[in-house]
């Protein structure tokens, strides 16, 4: 058994790590609540520019795969995808979960085009220093890397990011691009998500059945519809970048609220340990009082 000094000791290290884990854990509560604040801002609008391509797609006419750079589909000969990630870490398995959803993103991508003809490449774009050092650990091929983004970035941020999957796309350096990310649902619960960014798929018509209202689009909708496009995609990365900072305090608050809470019953342990202990010790020095008694009497 340790002597009670070294559970003394052992009690006072723990008791100052729950210390530290309840500071984080108020810390990552308070940037919780203003990054979900921020993504349920954001939503109506991605929402909102989401149905407006859709009704320009619409109205724009049925040659739009062939006229609209950003829409042509062709033969998959590399995939790009775009890792969003956390800078730091400390929430639990957030990481792990969204560079898995990487992996098999990727694998169900290249096992889906090989079946049609050869094995495409794959080429990485990392949004996080957690998603870039696994990109660099596993020896996976990186074009371009973005960290420390911060806790409020900004749409110019996501233009950034998205600039560089539109220029490999136009340039034929990638084929098809997808998007991973980790979507909050809420505070226990984080998502990792995979989207196809390029070639844009329009989203579909949500009228749900009702009438549909027509518009007059100057000079006409195709015009607005090329231009609205390009915003579209630095919409679409901007939300992903909202949802994975969201879901990362999100993960961290709940990750520290663990710790603080295993500390405190290892406290507990301890504590009981440690008077065992000292009453084994109480109890050892009374026996040897008692023997010496005995001993004089004798």
């Amino acid at each position: 058994m340790a002597s009670t000094r070294e559970v003394r000791r052992r009690i006072r290290s723990v008791k100052n790590t729950a210390q530290i884990t309840k500071a984080m854990q108020m810390v990552a509560s308070s940037k919780m609540r203003r990054a979900q604040e921020r993504v349920q801002q954001a939503r109506p609008y991605s929402a909102q520019i989401s149905a407006l391509v859709s009704r320009l797609a619409n109205a724009s006419g049925d040659d739009l795969g062939e006229d609209v750079a950003l829409l042509k589909e062709r033969a998959v000969h590399t995939i790009g995808i775009i890792l969003l990630t956390p800078d730091r870490g400390l929430c639990g398995a957030l990481p792990s979960n969204i560079n898995r959803k990487a992996l098999s993103t990727a694998q169900e991508q290249v096992n889906r085009v090989a079946q049609q003809g050869e094995r495409p490449g794959i080429d990485y774009v990392a949004v996080g220093r957690k998603g870039r050092d696994f990109i660099l650990r596993t020896q996976q091929h990186l074009i371009a890397e973005f960290v420390n983004y911060g806790d409020r970035p900004s749409v110019a941020d996501a233009r950034a990011i998205a600039q560089v999957a539109v220029d490999s796309f136009l340039k034929g350096e990638v084929d098809v691009v997808y998007l991973v990310y980790s979507k909050f649902v809420n505070t226990v619960t984080q998502q990792p998500t995979e989207m196809r960014l390029l070639p844009v798929e329009p989203p579909g018509d949500e009228e749900d059945g009702r009438k549909a209202l027509e518009y007059i689009y100057e000079p006409n909708a195709r015009s607005i519809f090329e231009s609205l496009l390009p915003r579209y995609v630095d919409v679409l990365v901007y939300q992903a970048l909202l949802e994975t900072i969201a879901s990362f305090y999100s993960a961290q608050m709940v990750a520290m609220k663990n710790a603080t809470d295993s500390a405190n019953e290892l406290i507990d342990d301890l504590t009981l340990a440690y008077n065992k202990a000292r009453q084994a010790s109480i109890t050892t020095q009374i026996l040897e009082v008692v023997s010496g008694a005995q001993g004089l009497e004798t």
